[in-house]
């Protein structure tokens, strides 16, 4: 390296910018590589060509029970108060039950997580509240009660429901997302499904949600702003990071400094043991002529359609744009790897754990590299809990 630096960081997304910034906070000089042309991760967002703030990676909405995340965010960014909405939409089928609302061609919505207003529009005011009423008898109010234990009840209509659920919220969707077919679908997953008996409609009950005021990227770019820390972007870390031998080496010199990597594991040590799967996602993004396209800001198509959800941005960022709205579908399919995929989602079972297992292996060898983040650590992660560990972990570094 030109310069003499304390610490590593690979990568400008949430794991990456945390502990950087505490590292050169705690008074360490920190190089962050950022292979993008930007930072923020999947988390980045921006102006298009119509002035509407938009996700490059598709919706991101801050929720946690958290107040120290919270607080620390805070330290970069004013929010916008935003409780996320959203509706799933399904073509109606009289022979599956679907009595309740109608809209336009033959369809209608519902909120989910599926609740006791999801029960009205799909069976009806009369009898979707009757059931309502049945199960908040059997299991109480408020109370988020899985697709397993209503299966398990002696009451028929109540199992009923649960196969409703299971049909027009869970399976197609999750075959959608995930490439499976309903007997590949881990059944643990199956019975985790929730029905929230209340009317409480927005997606997350967390105790702080909203939206960064100005947007992600601002916020992520005041977290860079340190004079201890230098960002390089569209920097390619790997031709720089070498773990091919007994010791690191970054620019083909040994370095004995903290190198937090938040990457991908098996790309790090150039897929010696086989490719880690992922789902990776397709963006289609549309600029209308029109004040509002949905009246939400995500709508999951759960049954029909390629496509899994239709995001439109207005409703998040609160923008004032009459006249014009930008919508994203989104399409799941498998990573390859091709130029220009990104990787999302780890396609968790057995075997792929057994596989990251051998890369998490390789680390072993290097007291001082750190995987940290969704693709370093082959796992899924919301955006506090991965602000939270890069808290922990810096502060690790720091002792």
């Amino acid at each position: 390296m030109k310069k003499t630096y304390d610490a590593l960081v690979v990568g400008a997304g949430y794991a990456g910018a945390v502990c950087a910034r505490q590292l050169a906070e705690g008074g360490r000089k920190v190089l962050v590589l950022e292979r993008r042309d930007h930072v923020g991760g999947n988390a980045y967002d921006r102006l298009d060509g119509t002035g509407v703030l938009i996700h490059q990676y598709g919706p991101h909405i801050f929720h946690t029970n958290s107040y120290d995340v919270f607080l620390y965010l805070t330290r970069f960014t004013r929010w916008r108060d935003y409780q996320h909405r959203v509706l799933a939409d399904l073509p109606r089928d009289d022979s599956k039950g679907d009595t309740g609302h109608q809209t336009a061609g033959g369809r209608f919505l519902f909120p989910v997580p599926f609740n006791l207003t999801s029960l009205e529009s799909a069976y009806g005011p009369e009898e979707g509240k009757r059931l309502g009423e049945k199960l908040i008898a059997a299991y109480g109010e408020e109370k988020k009660v899985t697709i397993l234990e209503l299966r398990q009840s002696e009451d028929p209509e109540i199992r009923q429901v649960a196969d409703y659920v299971y049909e027009h919220v869970f399976v197609h969707y999750t075959m959608k997302q995930w490439g499976q077919t309903p007997e590949e679908i881990d059944p643990a997953t199956t019975a985790r499904v929730p029905v929230f008996l209340s009317r409480d409609d927005r997606y997350f009950q967390d105790e702080f949600q909203g939206m960064p005021l100005k947007g992600y990227t601002p916020m992520f770019q005041a977290m860079l702003d340190h004079p201890n820390i230098t960002v390089e972007l569209g920097t390619e870390a790997l031709d720089r990071l070498d773990v091919s031998g007994e010791v690191l080496k970054v620019d083909g010199e040994p370095f004995a400094g903290p190198v937090v990597f938040t990457g991908q594991a098996d790309e790090l040590f150039g897929r010696k043991f086989g490719p880690l799967p992922y789902r990776a996602l397709d963006f289609a993004f549309e600029t209308l002529e029109q004040d509002w396209f949905q009246p939400v800001g995500t709508v999951n198509y759960t049954v029909d359609r390629p496509y899994t959800r239709i995001t439109e941005f207005k409703h998040m960022t609160g923008q004032d744009l009459p006249g014009v709205t930008t919508i994203v579908k989104e399409y799941s399919k498998a990573y390859t790897g091709a130029p220009g995929e990104t990787p999302y989602y780890a396609v968790i079972n057995p075997e792929n754990n057994a596989l990251y297992a051998k890369y998490r292996a390789e680390v072993e060898k290097f007291p001082n590299l750190y995987l940290l983040g969704r693709l370093a650590e082959y796992k899924y992660y919301n955006m506090d809990k991965i602000v939270e560990k890069a808290l922990a972990l810096s502060a690790e570094l720091l002792k």
